[in-house]
């Protein structure tokens, strides 16, 4: 696997990315000292570093320097904001170093360090072949039209989850019929085929009526509400809800399940 070196401080964010690309690279988890970094690269050699700028004020600011004039054949990822990425900008001058605005989702970053690091469209697909393989996580459906959305559910889960998306009923199915999902997260309001008109064509199929479905809605009243309550969902949430919120409400409906 390639050799990567996280720098950052140890928070969600950080365990979180760390969970998700240690799936397909070899991570070292680095404090953002140049005296850890020191030690680690003595036993490590890395093909690339990633460093998380968040509370860059409080990060050794020698680990840019260190990189930046011994190590500059590394090609170096960093995470952060516009103003986090100023207080080094000095070392953005050349094509060593490259940030990543955040807020973003994890598989963007998998991406950015495909392509930092060269790899061709087949070992790619290998080396994520070989990963799901090994991966025994729960799968998740994300369907819902807004875009946006999707890629926030997706942000919060895929760390946990297999996640799928889909932008519509009917391509949900589509996907349904590939791959049976473990769990479905379904949009209510969809325009052409709705959450309760997709609801029943899923369970109009004996093989997936055991399929938790939890609604997702943005419509708080109680016509609306009693009309989702109808269809018997595996659970029912507003509209934007918080990764606490819908991890725990997926697990009592897989638990349930």
């Amino acid at each position: 696997m390639r050799k990567i070196i996280f720098i950052g401080k140890i928070n969600a964010v950080v365990k979180d990315l760390n969970a998700f690309l240690s799936k397909k690279f070899q991570i070292q988890i680095c404090t953002p000292t140049a005296d850890a970094l020191k030690s680690v690269l003595s036993v490590v050699d890395p093909e690339l570093v990633l460093i998380s700028l968040i509370g860059v004020g409080d990060i050794d600011q020698s680990i840019f320097g260190t990189l930046y004039n011994n190590y500059s054949k590394i090609p170096v990822l960093t995470i952060g904001t516009e103003a986090e990425r100023q207080k080094i900008l000095k070392y953005f001058e050349g094509e060593q170093f490259e940030n990543l605005v955040r807020p973003l989702e994890n598989s963007a970053v998998q991406d950015a360090i495909f392509r930092k690091l060269n790899m061709d469209e087949k070992e790619i697909k290998e080396l994520i072949e070989e990963s799901e393989a090994d991966d025994s996580r729960r799968s998740v459906l994300i369907v819902d039209d807004n875009a946006a959305t999707l890629r926030s559910i997706k942000g919060m889960l895929e760390s946990r989850y297999k996640v799928t998306m889909a932008p519509s009923g009917i391509k949900a199915m589509t996907l349904i019929g590939k791959k049976r999902p473990d769990l479905i997260l379904l949009d209510y309001e969809m325009p052409v085929v709705d959450g309760r008109q997709t609801l029943e064509m899923i369970r109009a199929d004996e093989d997936l009526t055991t399929i938790p479905v939890i609604f997702l809605t943005g419509i708080n009243d109680r016509e609306h509400i009693e009309a989702v309550l109808k269809l018997k969902p595996a659970g029912y949430m507003l509209k934007p809800t918080t990764t606490e919120k819908l991890v725990d409400a997926i697990e009592k409906a897989l638990e349930n399940n």
